[in-house]
């Protein structure tokens, strides 16, 4: 399996995540990618050769589009936190 998306290390990141997303789990949402790579590593002569070329790059393009969702969310996030820090500061500042 491919080591950043095991179970074990999404368990700890979901746990450590401040924000629960819907889509955050990335082995979910690319999971037919995973287990096409995991079917095709089996064989070892395929993975020596070449012959999970493929696999593999349909899966990093599942995660960078899923990364690229999740900078997006997080981007948005930041800009509502930001704004309502900056009313808070005007709030706190409007009886000086």
């Amino acid at each position: 399996m491919h080591p950043q998306l095991s179970d074990k290390r999404l368990g700890v990141y979901s746990q450590l995540c401040v924000i629960d997303y819907p889509l955050l789990n990335f082995a979910q949402a690319c999971r037919e990618f995973i287990q096409a790579l995991d079917a095709c590593h089996a064989s070892n002569w395929a993975r020596l050769t070449g012959g999970c070329n493929k696999e593999k790059l349909r899966l990093n393009e599942c995660l960078h589009k899923e990364s690229l969702a999740r900078s997006s969310r997080n981007r948005e996030h930041a800009k509502e936190q930001r704004l309502k820090t900056e009313q808070s500061w005007k709030e706190l500042h409007e009886n000086d």
